[in-house]
């Protein structure tokens, strides 16, 4: 079999999708650096521990314009890579199920590794598994591609909102003794400790029929980023600028009114998972075309440009991003845990996304590929792949 697939040549590659793919980065940042400092993201609370306007107004702000927004995004980005991958592989006579099936397995790999020694927000871990769904999707129809996506997600909201709306009044609250067990081991000196906890929130998280629910929402939006990368809508913008413009104004409308309209009414909690599928899912499209038609124009390139090459090892920064979030917040560190605010929080991700973004620019004046991308391609070639780029190539991206 012949896996000689060459890096994606600058001039091949969609540089409006590696901004989407660092921007996504970026939003799952700024939502999950509340989940990485404090223990209200899993186990409630966070509005009594937060209570002064500046936190309610921060706490607003994020769940309008980015909870379930870009790890929506960067879903659809994982299953319209996987359908350009699909279409490298056919061009080259290369079997799709056994190389996307190893690849997908390396991307397991690193989730186990990402979600037990590091944090237990992992994504890359249902990544892995909910990919290995889409192996059963590669030769569906267009069409049915579409349906399966709408029925999945439409089916699963629907249940789980109406059943959370008949149970409404237990809705609510939060588990004191679990935020006192997250702040004392997180805070704890002891390696071990930390990750005993980690381990204890990833089964809370994880446990009974919400792994089912998250494949509900995961795998539509596999089979959305498929779709999208079929059509070759975002390959050729200035073919579909009509339509693209079109979908940008109503993915704006039902995101603006199922994110934002819900604080006219208290915000209720049985109305969260409408709010965040259906109203994240909108968001999502929504960044995704504005960011394809940004890429268009002069002045919208200089604007994306900063995300680009964050987006070209998006593997490699959103695994750093925890790395340093642990060395900041764990007991270990600098033991910052529960004691930021979630203003504090942005101005912290806002400093070391900059730093991001200048390191990636650097790193590809030099390498070929991010050095966890690198890891996962030679993994999945069972050979090591060039890394450092020729002296000829600094000035040049692949």
């Amino acid at each position: 079999m012949n896996i000689n697939l060459t890096p994606v040549k600058e001039n091949k590659r969609l540089e409006w999708i590696d901004a989407a793919r660092g921007f996504a980065v970026f939003g799952i940042f700024i939502v999950n650096i509340g989940a990485l400092s404090a223990p209200y993201f899993i186990h409630g609370g966070a509005e009594e521990a937060w209570n002064s306007p500046v936190d309610h107004f921060t706490l607003a702000f994020i769940d309008i314009f980015f909870q379930a927004s870009f790890y929506t995004l960067f879903s659809i980005l994982f299953g319209f890579g996987i359908q350009l991958l699909r279409e490298r592989l056919l061009e080259r006579d290369i079997d799709v199920y056994h190389f996307l099936f190893k690849r997908l397995l390396i991307l397991i790999g690193f989730g186990i590794i990402h979600a037990f020694v590091i944090w237990h927000g992992d994504i890359l871990l249902s990544y892995g598994l909910i990919g290995m769904l889409l192996l059963l999707f590669l030769k569906v129809r267009d069409g049915y591609l579409l349906l399966w996506g709408v029925l999945l997600l439409g089916g699963s909201v629907g249940m789980l909102s109406l059943a959370m709306y008949q149970t409404r009044a237990y809705l609510g609250g939060y588990n004191q003794a679990g935020i006192a067990q997250a702040l004392e081991n997180y805070q704890s000196n002891n390696l071990l400790t930390i990750w005993s906890q980690n381990y204890a929130d990833w089964l809370y998280a994880n446990s009974g029929l919400g792994y089912v629910f998250l494949t509900a929402a995961l795998l539509p939006m596999f089979l959305f980023g498929m779709y999208l990368a079929r059509k070759r809508w975002l390959h050729e913008p200035e073919k579909h600028t009509k339509l693209l413009k079109r979908l940008c104004k109503i993915s704006l409308f039902v995101f603006l009114v199922i994110k934002m309209g819900p604080y006219l009414f208290g915000n209720p909690v049985w109305f969260s998972y409408i709010q965040d599928n259906i109203g994240g899912t909108a968001s999502a499209i929504f960044y995704i075309v504005s960011i394809t038609l940004l890429g268009q124009s002069e002045i919208g390139q200089k604007l994306i440009q900063p995300f680009i090459s964050v987006g070209r090892m998006a593997l490699t920064n959103y695994i750093l991003q925890s790395v340093i979030s642990f060395m900041l917040f764990y007991g270990i560190g600098f033991g910052l845990y529960g004691s930021i605010r979630p203003l504090t929080g942005i101005a912290i991700v806002l400093l070391i996304f900059a730093l991001q973004v200048f390191f990636s620019k650097w790193w590809f004046t030099r390498f070929r590929f991010g050095p966890t991308e690198w890891v996962w391609r030679s993994f999945t070639y069972n050979s090591i792949q060039p890394f450092r780029k020729r002296s000829g190539q600094r000035s040049e991206r692949e």
